[in-house]
């Protein structure tokens, strides 16, 4: 072998050497990396769970009893009816909105009705609202001093009718969504077949269009039933004597100060929506793909009849969801609901019936600030280093498990945990507790999920190509992601802050254990005035938080136009 010859075989193994030596020290920086954020899960939600469940075996004054907690839950009559409402409850509901959404799902996505575009964008509305919105509209509506209570029939609003039509109210948007997710996906030529074959109308719904779409409808049912069944601001509201599940927690933590009993009844509440994941999880490893490389996108035909059926039935679905919406709107700015309905801005000097008054709102928009601003960091990490990570499988594949947990966790089961978890002085982390970061914290990893999988999925469509040049080139990973992977994954981000913002701003069982004078969120606030019998000033500050939500939407998606414009314009090419 000559000089030449020895010289250029030993370039090339120095630069192997090399390569190999950046891959190894980029492997070690992202295994710091996932092992920090999997040390915060660990701390923010594995150990304060763990409290709760510790905490349901001890008694006041923190002895071990054992089962005994337990026992005497099922022994309570009051207690034990409360499953069996919560069931009865989150059933129906599901039943209901299903029903209704994939209605009005079919008609955007099945039919040739006008004005497709505004339906859907009204029938998002209530998720910029919290729950307890439509609970006080409802009581505006059909209460004891309500317009229209004799449409009721002698029926009261305060109980299970009242839970079920506010829920379907709040709910509807999610389930929705989901459905016109699984009614778009479709092959055309299954349809032509269909005509081809002379079969009828019906038989190919059934057999074509239901099928197609089964596992959306199921993914649906599940997040109707869990929303329900987990909700606390709609019970509270208009529950009446109907108790709940979650209305129990909130009556043993706050009301009776019974701190072990409100860890058991946590526990059984965090049962069905256990179940609900587990059930999810299961459908979504059955789906299969619907559309093949062949496929043909589906169009709809006119039908003059259909069409018409079904704009008539969006519109009546747009008049409930504004109607709703409106009337909570009117009640705020009403002088005296129902004797004086002369418009006055009197209900939104809150720092008359109030003590933090107009702190509350601000406390929430700074909190929802930081919810979107910090979560988002952490989120995009996290599913960078799971994604994008090199080495270290099992570990990345235990982060992931750990990220799919809060999905699973009731808001107001979280916040009992903290509690438990970060209320006792030994606790190193207990300097957290009644501060703004634990609102944060806890808001977080609350929505940890979805922000997660949103992520994992726009980092998915990245081909690994980018990091094996970046590699050969010996750039930093972190280089490589801020010059690509957070450019092109732009959309994504700007979607889960917006999610994290809005539902910061709208929660309330997630935090409503945690906050302090200080601290006291909007949407708490709302809770507050209608505990009071304050019905239109608990009005005008949710509909503060509707407007801010609107709002904020609405320039965030004239930034992501110019953004997209200025930097993403490589996507209309």
């Amino acid at each position: 072998m000559s000089a030449a010859e020895i010289s250029v075989t030993s370039e090339g193994g120095s630069s192997r050497w090399a390569k190999l030596r950046h891959v190894g020290r980029e492997a070690w920086i992202m295994l710091g990396g996932i092992a920090a954020i999997l040390v915060a899960l660990v701390a923010f939600l594995v150990l304060p769970l763990y409290a709760l469940f510790k905490k349901s075996v001890e008694d006041d004054k923190g002895n071990y009893v054992g089962l005994v907690n337990f026992q005497e839950y099922y022994e309570s009559p009051g207690l034990l009816q409360s499953i069996t409402n919560s069931l009865t409850i989150a059933v129906l509901t599901m039943v209901i909105a299903c029903f209704l959404a994939f209605l009005y799902a079919y008609g955007l996505t099945r039919t040739c009705m006008p004005f497709k575009k505004t339906f859907r964008a009204i029938a998002t509305i209530p998720i910029l609202a919290p729950s307890l919105l439509p609970a006080i509209s409802l009581i505006y509506l059909f209460g004891n001093q309500g317009l229209i209570k004799g449409l009721l029939l002698g029926e009261s609003i305060y109980g299970p009718i009242g839970i079920m039509i506010a829920m379907v109210f709040y709910i509807f948007p999610h389930v929705m969504m989901i459905m016109v997710t699984a009614l778009s996906t479709t092959d055309a030529r299954l349809y032509e077949a269909a005509e081809a074959l002379g079969t009828r109308p019906s038989r190919v719904f059934f057999t074509v269009t239901l099928p197609g779409a089964i596992y959306g409808i199921v993914s649906a049912a599940v997040v109707a039933f869990t929303l329900t069944i987990t909700d606390f601001g709609v019970p509270k509201v208009i529950g009446g004597q109907y108790n709940v599940l979650a209305t129990d927690i909130y009556k043993q933590v706050v009301g009776q100060q019974n701190f072990s009993m409100g860890a058991v009844v946590g526990i059984v509440l965090l049962i069905p929506a256990l179940f609900s994941f587990v059930i999810d999880r299961h459908v979504q490893k059955k789906q299969v793909a619907l559309l093949s490389a062949r496929a043909v996108p589906y169009h709809p035909k006119p039908h003059k009849a259909r069409d018409m059926a079904f704009l008539l039935f969006c519109l009546a679905m747009t008049v409930f969801l504004v109607g709703i919406l409106g009337t909570a709107a009117f009640g705020s700015f009403a002088k005296f609901w129902p004797y004086d309905l002369s418009l006055s801005l009197v209900h939104y000097d809150f720092d008359k019936v109030d003590p933090n008054g107009w702190s509350s709102f601000f406390n929430s928009l700074k909190m929802a600030s930081m919810t979107a601003v910090i979560g988002v960091v952490v989120i995009f990490l996290g599913a960078y280093f799971v994604e994008k990570g090199q080495g270290f499988a099992r570990l990345r594949g235990f982060f992931h498990m750990l990220a799919m947990m809060p999905m699973a966790v009731p808001g107001l089961v979280l916040g009992l945990a903290y509690v438990f978890f970060f209320s006792v002085p030994e606790n190193p982390l207990s300097f957290l507790y009644s501060t703004m970061a634990i609102l944060v914290i806890c808001t977080v990893i609350h929505f940890y999920t979805v922000s997660h999988l949103t992520m994992l999925t726009a980092l998915k469509q990245i081909d690994k190509e980018f990091e094996s040049v970046s590699a050969s080139l010996k750039v930093p990973f972190y280089k490589t992601m801020f010059r690509v992977h957070v450019p092109i994954c732009l959309p994504a981000i700007s979607e889960v802050m917006m999610y994290l913002f809005v539902n910061a701003m709208t929660t309330v069982s997630a935090v409503v254990f945690l906050y302090s004078a200080d601290t006291k969120l909007a949407a708490i606030t709302v809770l507050n005035l209608d505990d009071v019998g304050d019905q239109a000033e608990a009005a005008a500050m949710a509909m503060m938080i509707v407007a801010t939500s609107l709002t904020v939407r609405v320039l965030h998606g004239l930034l992501m136009r110019a953004l997209n414009a200025r930097h993403s314009a490589w996507r209309t090419r």
